[in-house]
Parts: structure tokens; sequence; C-alpha cells
């Protein structure tokens, strides 16, 4: 990363620290697999991939934070912190490139993971975008990449929707310094009001320990079952996806007063337990992480991380429906009113084994969890890119440690896209698990909504 501001300089404003939920995925991006988040855009026919790149780079330059670098300052004077790229140019983050062969289904979604598992430099703006077009120069597809340091998934959200038609650029959030970077005696000064901050609220910090542990479920935070699905990861990722009438999810889910994402949870480890029985493994249940943001929208201004985890134990017995109630169950006692309130728990914890430097050999054989799964809720209308219908927005996340198998899904224009990601060593069997994953929907919603 940069370095600091020459000592004396003035900064324009306060220090725009990074938050303790973003520096929690800057200590921790430590595997094998760069912590980017990323969604595939599919495009309807019309548009050059060179106009639709010319246009993403116009609208990216106008988004206040994709602008901005990411400082770490010298040890002591608190956490990294963002500052304008004086030398930004949007051409350096928006490129096109041609895809290979015919550009089918799995073309698109392995080009798609090929951008968002890339590193991005640290010494530039924590994004990219490619425009992937087909062999006559038509736009098909535009990937869209950032650092999970930069944003979660609904400032991710907030960033897509500055990039589409109709979007207007995000504006800094209030009280950003604008113009010279920070000297050594502003990082100084900020430093000393944090800790004065903090030795202030002492009684509020006990009090977001007690919800955090509350969201975490600690009294119920065990080892989840051992199985072969949890092995060391290396760099290699594929994906596969599954979409299915969002409208019926709802229906079905609600039914049996359950939330879509509890529905989720039933179909992708249902999927799991499958591939496990073909292996000769059986085991009552599974754990899941599923992150919890701490705010229902941002915008293009405010982006970060505000988010906490609640790890769910979910039943493998049963039909479908009994293991949504059950799932739907665990929930409800689960969920705290200060949503996302576990990170002042996982945060402080995180960051201290990654400055041992054990964070990798943690992760590898952490035995909490043994999948992830987000869920998103995106746009309900049909949105446009450079004047051509986006036909769906795959999300493409990432994990590390020996988490073989993550799911990620995403809500958009009466459909949800649900979405396995495998490390193809730890996991080869992703036709089995697609099928198995589109089977548990089938029971959950009938096969009638299933979209091909």
């Amino acid at each position: 990363m940069g370095a600091s501001g020459a000592d004396g300089a003035t900064a324009a404003g306060p220090v725009e620290r990074i938050s303790v939920g973003d520096a929690l995925q800057l200590a921790t991006d430590v595997g094998p697999v760069p912590m980017n988040i990323g969604a595939l855009l599919t495009l309807g026919p019309g548009a050059s991939a060179s106009h639709v790149e010319q246009t993403l780079q116009r609208r990216a330059g106008k988004i206040y934070r994709l602008r901005q670098v990411l400082v770490s300052p010298p040890p002591g004077l608190g956490r990294a912190y963002w500052t304008d790229d004086v030398a930004f140019d949007a051409r350096s983050h928006v490129t096109s490139q041609p895809l290979p062969g015919s550009g089918d289904e799995d073309r698109l979604l392995a080009s798609a993971v090929d951008a968002v598992t890339r590193p991005l430099p640290r010494d530039l703006p924590l994004w990219r975008a490619v425009v992937l077009g087909h062999e006559g120069g038509e736009a098909a597809a535009v990937v869209v990449v950032l650092h999970h340091v930069l944003t979660d998934g609904i400032g991710g959200l907030a960033v897509l929707d500055r990039l589409v038609d109709g979007g207007e650029p995000g504006t800094a959030p209030a009280g950003a310094s604008r113009g010279a970077a920070p000297g050594i005696r502003d990082l100084l000064s900020d430093r000393a009001r944090e800790i004065a901050r903090g030795l202030r609220g002492p009684s509020s910090t006990a009090s977001r320990l007690r919800r955090g542990a509350a969201e975490l479920g600690t009294r119920r935070l065990l080892r989840a079952p051992a199985t072969s699905l949890n092995r060391a990861t290396g760099p290699h990722r594929r994906i596969s996806v599954v979409s299915v009438d969002l409208d019926a999810v709802h229906e079905a889910t609600r039914r049996h007063g359950a939330t879509v994402n509890d529905g989720v949870l039933v179909a992708v480890t249902g999927a799991m337990a499958e591939v496990l029985r073909r292996r000769g493994e059986h085991v009552r249940e599974l754990v899941v992480s599923v992150p919890v943001s701490a705010r229902a929208h941002t915008t293009g201004g405010d982006l970060g991380n505000r988010v906490g985890v609640m790890p769910v134990r979910v039943p493998l017995s049963g039909s479908a429906t009994e293991r949504l109630e059950a799932v739907a169950t665990l929930t409800r006692v689960q969920k705290t009113q200060t949503r996302g309130a576990s990170a002042a728990l996982v945060g402080p914890a995180f960051r201290l084994v990654a400055a041992t430097g054990l964070f990798t050999r943690f992760i590898n054989g952490q035995q909490l969890v043994n999948s992830f799964l987000t869920n998103l809720p995106g746009p309900r209308r049909e949105l446009t890119l450079a004047g051509v219908p986006i036909r769906r927005i795959v999300p493409v996340t990432t994990t590390a440690g020996n988490i073989g198998v993550s799911f990620a899904a995403l809500s958009y224009a009466g459909s949800l896209t649900v979405v396995a990601m495998t490390d193809p060593e730890v996991v080869p069997e992703i036709g089995l698990l697609t099928t198995s994953l589109r089977r548990e929907l089938e029971a959950l919603v009938g096969a009638r909504t299933m979209h091909p």
C-alpha cells in the first residue's frame, strides 16, 4: 500500500479511517484466493463492448470511493485510511476482453471467476470491471469486482446502482477529507480522539458485546460436524448457478413462517448432504455461517463493512418443509434487534489471530462452520446498462480456509439466483451438487417454477 502523507501536511478534513469491520477484511486477506466480491451481469443484445466499456469508465469515475486508494499509516497511528488517488484513470480499471469460443454459459461463469479471483493491485483503487465481448464485438456481459475492504454486499449493490442507466454518482460521506493527504500530526490527533471516544463509552462497548454474543448464539456455538467438504482449499474456484421464481419462494416459505433465506439454507445444506452421502458420509446437521448486515441499504458514498455473522445449525432429517420449519425457529431465536452486532466479537478476535501470522493455519483448520451463505436483496425491476437490458445478475463471492463449497444468493427482477462456489480439488462433484441444489429448490417451491 501507499505511504502516509508527509509530516506536517494538512488534510482538508477529518481522516477517513476504514471501519473495524473493514480492518477485519483487510487483516484476513491472507489466503490463496483474494477477499474480493463481484457480480456477473449478463446483457441483452444491442451494445458494443467498446460502448459498454466507455460508459462504465465515465460513470465509475464519478463514484467517490472508486477514485480513492487505501493507505496504511506507520505502526501506532491507527487503522488504514482512504485518500484521493491523484493519478486516477478509470481506463486502468475498466477493460474489455473477448469471450473464448462460443461464449456459452460455462465460459461466461469461468471468465467471471477469473476476474474475481485475480488480486487487485493494492496501490490503486481496489476495484475492476471487465466487459466480456462476443467475437463480433457485441458485449455479452460485465464482471464488476470490488475488494471486500471497500464494501460489503449491500454496498456492492449501491455501486451497481450508480453504474447502470439512470443512476446518480455517489456523494462523499459527511466530513470526508478532500485534498491533501493527512500528515503525521493529523494521524496522531485523529488517533488520540478515537482513543478518547473509546474511554468515554465502555458501557456501550459492553452492550455491543452482549448483543454480539446473542447473534452468534455462543451458547450453541459448538463444533461443526467433520466432513470431507472441509479441507484446506487452494487457488482454483468454479461456480454453478440455479435460478428459481422469487414469488414462488416467498409464498412457499411464508406458509411455514419462514423467510427466503431460511429456504435457501435448507436447499444448500440438502445439496451438500447429498454429496456427502455419495461419499459414504452421513451427518445429522450442517453448520452454515450467514452474514447479518447492520443496515438495510447504503449509498455509493457510504460503503465499507457493517456485517456480523450468524452460524445456523441446519438439521438434515425430515422433509424439506419440516427442515424449513426447524430452521425458521432457529433463526428467529438467534436474530437480535441490533443486526450485525457480532462483528464486535468476531472482528477483534480475528484481527488478533491475523496479527500473530497464524490466521491461515486457523482458517484451514477451523471446526466451527461447514459452509457460508450470503443472501442479498437485489433490484426488483430489470435494469439497463448502455441502453441494453441486464438479463441476470450472478453474485460471485470468495471464501478461504477449509470451506470447500460456499453459496451466494441474489434476487433480481423476479428471480432468485443461487450460486455454488467450489474448490474443484475439494469438491469435484459440481454436477451432482448443482443437480441436488435444483432438486432441493424444487422440493420447496415446485418444479413448475424452476427456470432453465
